[in-house]
């Protein structure tokens, strides 16, 4: 089959967190209002893309609770829930899952986030190291998945135990709503190998990104599995390359060299995380290594933490590079780009129809009205994502 025939999804983003047309300061804030995340979700719906990402973390609105509040405001969209098996028990979220996807028409996905802010872990009581929060989540995601299956989940772990629990109202996804993950160290592959339907990998150079898939599937393959791989990458697309990469200048022309450096120490000194440190390797927050592959610049990852890097260009070369990613098994992209409101439609009208997808007319053109508020930037430390 040519990568032109393969099922594409694309996926868009919630900033629960703020939003604005720049990175690293708070001129024009924009806040994450209910009515400013409705207005994305339901211009994401309506635009034809497959879901949403919502993130987690403490400067992030709950994602449980703004995915149950969106529900009833859209009609398609697919929620993408982030599920931290640190900051509860198997058996609450298990009926947390069950329910959304009964009240949801089965709508719901959950991307299991084990975290690498040790402060940020800590408040949620969660003080294990790297690898005894990835063999605790292995615990849970046991656990978790046996509830919901209806199988026996009678289980004593080192971390976590369940005797004689069930679920009374299961979920319309059978056995469950699917599991997605993304984490780049040797614990965080044996965990995706074991239990997770959909492997995340942030927007690295493709080869870099295929190495990692190729150790996915071995390992996937070795417990009897198969994985399907998607890409967390932002978008800046526009008509012409010279109008992308002037956008893409803009949307870090405020950023200081101070706000840079604290940046970057949290993301290389604080955080634990292996993918987090890979992306910051990329560039080494260097404005002049920006460039990382034909049209994959790291400019957000300078102060953003998470997805750090973006495809920038014309419609036609950005999509081209999708295809890259496809090749080697990609089959979903979820998206953002700043603002998010905006950027929805640039990357419906412009991009869509050069990977074949099909989106409702414009908005615009139905008398769908844009109130577009003030904008907000992202702080340094950013949610999980």
């Amino acid at each position: 089959m040519s990568v032109l025939d393969r099922p594409l999804d694309v996926y868009w983003y919630l900033p629960t967190h703020g939003d604005g047309p720049y990175l690293g300061t708070e001129e024009r804030h924009r806040p994450a209002s209910f009515g400013y995340l409705r207005d994305i979700a339901q211009a994401a719906d309506r635009l034809g893309f497959k879901g949403v990402l919502l993130p987690t973390g403490t400067r992030c609105e709950d994602a449980w609770i703004v995915a149950s509040a969106l529900i009833a405001q859209t009609e398609k969209l697919r929620f993408l829930v982030a599920l931290r098996p640190g900051s509860g028990t198997p058996a609450l979220f298990a009926r947390h899952a069950a329910t959304l996807d009964r009240i949801s028409g089965g709508r719901i996905l959950l991307n299991v986030v084990t975290g690498a802010d040790p402060a940020d872990l800590a408040g949620d009581g969660n003080k294990l190291s790297h690898d005894e929060r990835y063999a605790q989540t292995d615990e849970f995601l046991t656990i978790w998945r046996r509830i919901l299956s209806g199988e026996p989940a009678d289980f004593e772990g080192r971390y976590l135990s369940a005797h004689g629990t069930d679920i009374s109202f299961p979920p319309l996804q059978r056995p469950y709503p699917p599991l997605w993950f993304g984490g780049s160290s040797e614990a965080g592959i044996d965990v995706a190998a074991r239990h997770v339907d959909v492997y995340l990998s942030w927007g690295e150079p493709v080869d870099q990104v295929k190495e990692k898939f190729d150790r996915v599937r071995a390992r996937a393959a070795a417990q009897g599995r198969k994985i399907r791989f998607g890409l967390r990458i932002n978008l800046i697309v526009r008509e012409t390359e010279e109008e992308a990469w002037a956008a893409a200048d803009r949307l870090i022309s405020r950023v200081t060299d101070d706000v840079v450096a604290e940046a970057q120490h949290q993301f290389t000194k604080v955080s634990e995380s292996v993918g987090q440190k890979r992306i910051s390797a990329l560039h080494q927050g260097r404005r002049d290594k920006l460039v990382i592959g034909p049209n994959l610049w790291a400019g957000l990852g300078l102060v953003r933490g998470g997805a750090g890097t973006a495809l920038v260009g014309s419609p036609e070369n950005v999509a081209a590079r999708i295809r890259e990613y496809q090749e080697i098994g990609v089959e979903t992209v979820i998206a953002s780009a700043y603002p998010h409101l905006e950027e929805a439609f640039n990357v419906a009208e412009l991009l869509f129809p050069r990977l074949g997808l099909q989106s409702e007319p414009p908005l615009r053109e139905r008398g769908w009205d844009l109130e577009f508020g003030r904008a907000a930037a992202p702080r340094v430390r950013e949610a999980a994502s």
